[in-house]
C-alpha cells in the first residue's frame, strides 16, 4: 500500500502547508496545490485550497466550490525535505 493511499488528500484542504505531518507532506509529493495569492489585507497564513495532478485540475476544484481560480497560485509540491 503506497503512502498516497493511506492519506486522504481531501482532508488536507484548508490546512497550511507548514502544518502538515511528514506522512501528509510525503503524500502530496508530486501533486499541485493551490494557495490563495498573498495580500496584506488577508492573514499571512495561507491554506491549501485545492490538490490535483495538474494546475487545470486544481482550477476545476476551485471553480466547483465557487472560488475564482485567478485569486490562487499553483505550486508543484516537492515534499517535506
Amino acid at each position: 500500500m503506497g503512502l498516497n493511499s493511506r492519506v486522504d488528500l481531501q482532508r488536507l484542504i484548508g490546512r497550511a502547508p507548514d502544518s502538515l505531518r511528514v506522512a501528509e507532506a510525503e503524500a502530496l509529493r508530486g501533486k499541485w496545490i493551490a494557495l490563495e495569492i498573498y495580500s496584506p489585507d488577508r492573514l499571512p497564513l495561507r491554506r491549501i485550497e485545492a490538490i490535483g495532478d495538474s494546475v487545470e485540475e486544481c482550477m476545476r476544484q476551485l471553480a466547483a466550490r465557487g472560488l475564482d481560480p485567478r485569486r490562487y497560485e499553483y505550486i508543484p509540491y516537492k515534499g517535506p525535505f
